[in-house]
């Protein structure tokens, strides 16, 4: 993944649960491991050295304070429904799912499945988490690229919602 920014400022407890989670993502389009293998790797990542993760600048004291059963549940729920929400996704994309960066991806997935199973999350926080994953972890310009689908798949998958905001 590209280098985190560094100097963020402090992040709540579901936010940091979605950075592991978008890691955990990102290593399960890499190396098709299952959730459970993916967090044991974290979680042994993190303790190694207390050192951030390379890349990240996410550590040890960082997942103490990430809401551990969001993050469990985003993990394991984006592996279960990949299929799903791909076939969500993909409708919005310009290119072929393979060609999208594994980053881009990893957030689409994120953020689609946050749209689809938590509706108790405005659309609005949702999106706006996934943008700032993709500017944290993305290119240049993949937030935006991320904010355009997104706000097309909120539009799907919660029209009565996003409706009502307009």
């Amino acid at each position: 993944m590209a280098e985190a920014k560094l100097h963020r400022p402090s992040r709540g407890a579901r936010s940091l649960s979605r950075e592991f989670a978008l890691l955990g993502i990102y290593e399960w389009l890499v190396s098709a491991s299952d959730a459970v293998t993916i967090e044991r790797t974290l979680l042994s990542v993190l303790s190694d050295d207390g050192e951030p993760i390379a890349g990240a600048s996410i550590d040890a004291a960082d997942f103490e304070r990430c809401d551990k059963k969001h993050f469990s549940e985003l993990l394991g729920g984006v592996i279960d429904h990949a299929e799903e929400l791909q076939a969500i996704f993909s409708k919005h994309v310009d290119r072929d799912i393979a060609r999208l960066s594994l980053v881009e991806r990893s957030v689409l997935l994120l953020g689609t499945y946050e749209l689809k199973f938590h509706i108790e999350i405005p659309y609005r926080v949702v999106i706006n988490e996934a943008v700032e994953l993709a500017k944290l972890f993305g290119g240049s310009d993949g937030f935006r690229y991320v904010n355009g689908v997104l706000d097309k798949v909120a539009a799907d998958v919660r029209a009565t919602e996003v409706g009502a905001k307009k």
